[in-house]
């Protein structure tokens, strides 16, 4: 036991190492501004968001970029997610509605809107954004000139979530942790492992030649977490992609409360440990009982030691995601136990094929 404990110490030294180089060499791309004029298509998947359309909307039409077409593809929506497009189109001729009902079963509802607005597509460049994502007035030029920089083909920005009460932020800042306590995200870019790959669907910026050649939302179509399996295959091919954490210009409000946090997370809080249930496993059960195990079997100033990585670890991953250093702290064990029940969640997901997103199933 003692061996599982000093794994266990081990094991928090290299989270608070990751967590340190992901503080140290987080990419600014709010330094970076385009100079092109290349057409930028925006594609945003829309399903009953008449509450965030319209904001991601008035942010898109008010970027200091203008070379943009945007397209909203609504996926079969029985709110007024159609009306406020339109009546948005009326003042911003750059706004387009295009219609993805899903018909086929064998697609995934976002991947096939992402799909279908892609194919109308006419710009050099493809933005998808999540309807829930509030910019800043120049984040296009800015995440177009970082991937024009880094001579990536691909960009994905994990924006700084709003956390808007207890219930959220018991959830939420899981999967931020688990990213950068795992995955310096410098290595998305530099190395060529396909396993040091991250994404997050709510910002993905393309290089549309590439996009077309491949269309990654098609060879995904029954992906629940394509946006990471599309980093994997594009790094596999080769190309230079690359994954930051955002600024404060890049906001989103994912949930309102703790059980659609709970519900949403379920579905791909595995991919996080390769698909892999035994990992995500032991990464819980190590987290959460390794104070115990250093308590018993280590040496008081070891103990300590683990005590104070955990407290680091949490104070620079939430620097780098911009969420609040106390809240993370003193909730630190809720948040682990909740991703226990996430992945129990998962686990019955997975055997009773009850996946569900946004009143739709999904396998």
């Amino acid at each position: 036991m003692i061996y599982f404990a000093y794994f266990i110490l081990a094991f928090a030294g290299l989270q608070l190492l990751t967590a340190f180089l992901n503080y140290i060499f987080r990419a600014n791309y709010s330094v970076y501004r385009t100079v092109n004029n290349e057409l930028v298509t925006i594609l945003i998947p829309a399903r009953n968001e008449e509450k965030n359309i319209g904001n991601i909307l008035n942010d898109i039409s008010e970027q200091s970029y203008k070379s943009i077409e945007i397209i909203v593809i609504d996926d079969d929506s029985n709110d007024r997610t159609r009306e406020i497009v339109l009546e948005k189109s009326l003042s911003d001729n750059r706004i387009k509605l295009i219609d993805a009902g899903l018909t086929d079963g064998s697609w995934l509802g976002k991947n096939h809107a992402c799909y279908q607005g892609a194919s109308s597509a006419k710009g050099k460049y493809l933005l998808f954004l999540d309807a829930d994502v509030r910019l800043g007035k120049d984040v296009v030029s800015e995440v177009l000139g970082y991937l024009e920089k880094s001579r990536s083909v691909f960009l994905s920005v994990f924006p700084k979530q709003v956390l808007i009460n207890d219930g959220v932020r018991a959830v939420v800042p899981i999967m931020n942790y688990i990213l950068l306590s795992l995955l310096p995200l410098f290595l998305v870019r530099y190395s060529r492992f396909t396993s040091m790959a991250a994404a997050n669907g709510q910002l993905m910026l393309f290089n549309a030649e590439v996009y077309r050649a491949f269309e990654p939302h098609k060879k995904f179509k029954h992906e629940k977490a394509e946006d990471i399996r599309i980093a994997r295959f594009l790094k596999k091919k080769k190309f230079n992609i690359a994954c930051l954490t955002g600024n404060d210009d890049i906001t989103c409000r994912m949930y309102d409360n703790y059980n659609d946090a709970m519900d949403g997370f379920s579905k791909n809080v595995v991919e996080f440990f390769g698909n892999s249930f035994i990992a995500a496993m032991l990464y819980w059960f190590i987290s959460l009982t390794g104070i115990i195990w250093t308590a018993i079997f280590l040496p008081a100033w070891l103990t300590l030691i683990y005590f104070i990585m955990i407290i680091g670890t949490r104070i620079l991953i939430s620097t780098t995601s911009r969420q609040d250093i106390t809240d993370n702290i003193t909730m630190h064990f809720v948040q682990i136990y909740n991703l226990g029940l996430l992945i129990f969640k998962s686990i019955t997901h997975k055997i009773n094929k009850s996946y569900q997103w946004k009143g739709r199933n999904i396998t």
